[in-house]
Formats: structure tokens, C-alpha cells, sequence
């Protein structure tokens, strides 16, 4: 069944998780850590409420952050002093004019899409960074052992409408011109393993980013 802008909508409403998860601020500053040199501007995109804003603020106070989110009451309550400004919209139709920006960070993001919606994301998100501009993404790893061993899926959770194994991840943000693309474990299981164990089924989830050279 095709989803509707409003369906899409109603079903991240209903999607709080990231408003009480204690791996938030985490994930948000595995990005800080990540994020490229002498970047000021960002966009946190399903910024939510904003945790994730003031993980990256308190990590460089010079940041110029603008949240973006398709829920509106989410947008309304930003901390104005740590996001510049607030977008409501989706990502296949950002407001923004090309080269906009020096990284984007989603996190818990992408899996939240259609699948006709992929990779018409990963396209304007090319638009809308400057050169040499940084993507940062967390999404969930379909690898995950704990899943496989409990016969479980990324797809289980109502609202994740597409999974996206790290292989094909990193082809498909290739394929709109992405390089230098790089994959790190990110999750819970990264307070244990680190971002570099070797075997990546550990981790619940995954970062990757992709550089506009």
C-alpha cells in the first residue's frame, strides 16, 4: 500500500521513541565527532524535539543548526537557542537553495522512508551541501545478531517502512555522487564495543557518511 504525505506523517507523530531514548545524545555526538572540519552549518534532520540539537551545541556552541522534521508541533518546540530555525517538510522537497549547507545529520532517519522516497533523498541532501559538505547518518542494521537469533526484523517496528543493509546503502549514496564513504557500529552496543569492532552484526545500528568531493 502507498503512503500518503498524511500517513507518513501520523505515522512519525506516533513515533516518540527518540524523545525518551538514552542513546540520543550519544548517537548526536558520534556525529559531533564526525562532523567535518570548520563546519557551522547543519541540518538535523527528524530533529524531533530537539535532543539531539543540544548534543551537537554542546559539543561546538559555534554551530549554525537548523532542525528539520515533518511534524509540525515537533518544529514548534525547538529551543530556538540552539536551532537557528525549524523546517517543516519532507525530504524529497527541502527548502533550502542548493549548497546550503556543511553536513546533515539524520539520525534513526532513513528507515522512517518509502522506498520510492530513498533515494530522491540522498539526492536532494547532495543538493542542498556545499562542496566538500559531510552526510552523517545512524540507521538500523538488518544484520543485527540479536535480531537473527530472535527471528525478528528491522520491519517489525510499524513505522520503519524500508531497511537498508550497509552495503547497498553505501552504492546507492554513490550512485547521487557521494565518496569517501565510511561505516562505523553506532547503538547501544557501541558503549561496549566501541565504533570500530570488527564484526559488525554486534551492533543494533549503524553510521555512515558520505562526503560531496
Amino acid at each position: 500500500m502507498s503512503q500518503t504525505a498524511s500517513n507518513i506523517v501520523d505515522i512519525n507523530r506516533a513515533q516518540t521513541i527518540s524523545e525518551v531514548d538514552t542513546f540520543t545524545v550519544e548517537r548526536y555526538q558520534q556525529f559531533a565527532r564526525h562532523l567535518p572540519a570548520g563546519a557551522r552549518s547543519v541540518m538535523d534532520v527528524g530533529c524531533g524535539v530537539g535532543r539531539g540539537g543540544q548534543a551537537l551545541k554542546s559539543f561546538n556552541p559555534a554551530l549554525e543548526i537548523i532542525g528539520m522534521d515533518c511534524v509540525p508541533e515537533r518544529i514548534e518546540k525547538l529551543d530556538k537557542s540552539v536551532y537557528a530555525r525549524g523546517l517543516c517538510a519532507f525530504t524529497t522537497d527541502i527548502g533550502a537553495p542548493d549548497k546550503s549547507f556543511d553536513a546533515i545529520v539524520a539520525g534513526e532517519f532513513l528507515e522512517h522512508l518509502p522506498p520510492s522516497q530513498v533515494d530522491a533523498t540522498l539526492a536532494a541532501f547532495f543538493r542542498v551541501l556545499r562542496l566538500r559538505g559531510r552526510l552523517l547518518m545512524t540507521t538500523p542494521n538488518p544484520h543485527f545478531l540479536l535480531h537473527k537469533l530472535k527471528g525478528e526484523s528491522v520491519l517489525l517496528e510499524e513505522s520503519h517502512l524500508t531497511q537498508h543493509y550497509p552495503d547497498c546503502l553505501a552504492l546507492r549514496m554513490r550512485m547521487v555522487g557521494f565518496s569517501r564513504i565510511k561505516i562505523y557500529g553506532s547503538g547501544k552496543a557501541s558503549r561496549y564495543f566501541g565504533q570500530h569492532f570488527p564484526i559488525r552484526s554486534v551492533y543494533g545500528s549503524y553510521l555512515i557518511y558520505g562526503d560531496k568531493w
